[in-house]
């Protein structure tokens, strides 16, 4: 409703596929929240945090919300949010990377 009021074609969301915490005890779907922000979105952040011996995220999954990004028409940017705590963050943005790639050629 906010980006719809303000109206104007500068202003945009910036959907985070781990940004959906409400509260400690309450997370909103992460899978419909990027539907609703991806009409509106000037870029997207890929936050990943633990992967498992396939290289996928465990929290996330990438092809769902990435075959989200791509029905929205979306072509920008996408940026890389390592918040995980068993790789190192160069480690962990490679490895998020490879991940992005190897969805995408699925697609």
């Amino acid at each position: 409703d906010v980006i719809r009021k303000v109206d104007n074609p500068n202003c945009g969301t910036l959907p985070d596929f781990g940004n959906f915490l409400i509260s400690r005890e309450e997370v909103y779907d992460r899978y419909l929240g990027m539907k609703e922000l991806m009409p509106f979105a000037k870029g997207v952040s890929a936050k990943s945090h633990e992967f498992d011996d396939e290289g996928n995220e465990t929290k996330s999954d990438f092809y769902k919300i990435l075959k989200i990004v791509k029905e929205a028409g979306y072509t920008g940017y996408i940026g890389i949010e390592y918040e995980g705590s068993k790789l190192s963050e160069v480690d962990g943005v490679i490895a998020t990377k490879k991940l992005l790639e190897k969805v995408g050629r699925s697609m």
